[in-house]
């Protein structure tokens, strides 16, 4: 069985402002270091294997700072970077709406191309690390799409969301995904 504990990065200021990030390269903020912190220390408690994480520094930070305590190999994959929001990216809920009432923005990455890019994340994890226990430090849209593909869309945006920092475990066994839990918010003292 491989094994895999999907993480939030931690909260940065355009989390708090709520402006969409994307891939703009925003650092953690000090909530977002406290909670990468209460990461480390509930992931301490479990054998792991290795991390993955975004490229982006939000994602970095994080990994690095739940790296303190498990000291595993870091491989940073592209597969899991966020998705873009193009024009939206930077802009808050309220302006979105406003400049684009049907939520489409221009130059967005499309659902299509980032589900593809998803899947052939995972299958390489699968195909690299069998049977390994991974944690994988990604974003809001990558997770919320990963669980969405794996829940059948029973988990989707409109019914979810995704706390900065939470916790979502994934599986695969005999050939098929199952998610044990999602949005795990225990570990933090909000």
């Amino acid at each position: 069985m491989t094994d895999i504990c999907l993480i939030r990065h931690g909260e940065t200021d355009w989390n708090s402002l709520g402006k969409i990030q994307g891939r703009t390269d925003i650092p953690l903020n000090d909530n977002g270091i406290r909670q990468a912190e209460q990461c480390r220390d509930y992931l301490k408690h479990s054998a792991w294997d290795i991390i993955i994480t975004s490229p982006l520094q939000r994602a970095k930070e994080t990994a690095a700072i739940i790296n303190q305590a498990v000291n595993l190999p870091m491989i940073v994959m592209e597969e899991f970077i966020e998705r873009s929001f193009g024009e939206a990216e930077g802009k808050t809920k309220e302006e979105r709406q406003l400049l684009y009432p049907n939520m489409e923005y221009p130059n967005e990455e499309s659902k299509d191309v980032l589900e593809e890019r998803l899947r052939a994340g995972l299958a390489y994890i699968l195909q690299t690390y069998p049977k390994k226990r991974i944690l994988l430090v990604a974003h809001g849209a990558v997770i919320h799409t990963i669980l969405r593909i794996l829940s059948n869309e029973e988990i989707t945006l409109e019914n979810t969301y995704l706390t900065n920092a939470c916790l979502s475990n994934i599986h695969y066994r005999d050939q098929k995904w199952a998610i044990k839990d999602y949005n795990i918010v225990t570990h933090l003292q909000l």
